[in-house]
């Protein structure tokens, strides 16, 4: 892999990791696009190098929510040593629980499936309906509930909503951001609550995966790439969505889904 393909990878992964539009989905089809697949160093090289952008794109979440989570980490640990109540400690247990099952049943689908769903057609077919869905879903959906309000059934339903995200094309922030959308959270604080919920499935596939990883020049390049787009995406999508709708986000993955498909057919 060379630097250009870390850098222009990392950048992708950066800007799609944290947005409702598919990280995996564009790192499966960048390369596709660029036929870099066709180069059997790339695609050895391409099996760990795709997880560790993911440690990238977690470095970000875990810089942008530091305080965040050490207020959780902390209400959780007096909530069960202490038996001190805290909204902190509530929503840490939240999270936990909320990971276990989407966690696993994500990891096995993915496990099994994982090469039988990253065809084009495939890929372009799932932006585009979860596209259409987040679109309807975030119009037709109330925002009556914020962040420090959040129950234990919408928190464990958006988690378990992650198993979803093994089928490149429809996004862990996006089916986790619809899923809380469709159960009347406000969307800053559902993008907050999606970013805190991946935090510990990325660091468990990043644990997972460190054995395969190959150290490179390019791979900290495309790692740092990764870090520092995620950080100013994170930072936008907080901001843009205190007065903004996911409809453009929903309109891009329509978009590019039908340029893929298109691509596809033009190439049998």
């Amino acid at each position: 892999m060379t630097i250009l393909q870390a850098i222009i990878l990392g950048v992708v992964q950066g800007l799609t990791e944290l947005l409702p539009i598919s990280s995996s989905a564009h790192l499966y089809i960048i390369p596709w696009i660029f036929e870099w697949t066709k180069s059997v160093d790339f695609n050895q090289a391409f099996e760990a190098f795709d997880v560790a952008l993911h440690a990238g794109t977690l470095l970000a979440i875990v810089l942008f929510f530091f305080k965040d989570w050490i207020k959780l980490i902390v209400g959780g640990y007096k909530q069960v040593v202490k038996k001190e109540k805290s909204f902190e400690g509530k929503m840490f247990w939240y999270i936990v629980l909320a990971t276990l099952p989407g966690g696993a049943i994500g990891f096995i689908l993915d496990k099994f499936l994982e090469d039988k769903l990253t065809t084009p057609i495939i890929i372009g077919i799932a932006l585009i309906v979860m596209g259409i869905v987040l679109y309807v879903v975030d119009k037709k959906a109330k925002s009556e509930t914020e962040f420090e309000d959040m129950t234990l059934k919408q928190t464990f339903l958006i988690g378990f909503s992650q198993a979803l995200a093994f089928i490149p094309g429809v996004s862990r922030s996006g089916i986790t951001m619809t899923t809380g959308r469709a159960l009347g959270i406000k969307r800053e604080s559902v993008a907050k609550y999606s970013f805190l919920l991946s935090t510990p499935i990325v660091a468990a596939a990043t644990l997972y995966k460190l054995k395969d990883f190959v150290i490179s020049v390019p791979f900290f390049i495309g790692i740092f790439a990764s870090f520092l787009v995620g950080v100013f995406v994170i930072k936008f999508l907080m901001n843009y969505l205190k007065n903004g709708s996911f409809k453009v986000f929903a309109i891009y993955r329509v978009i590019i889904g039908i340029f893929i498909i298109a691509l596809w057919i033009i190439r049998l």
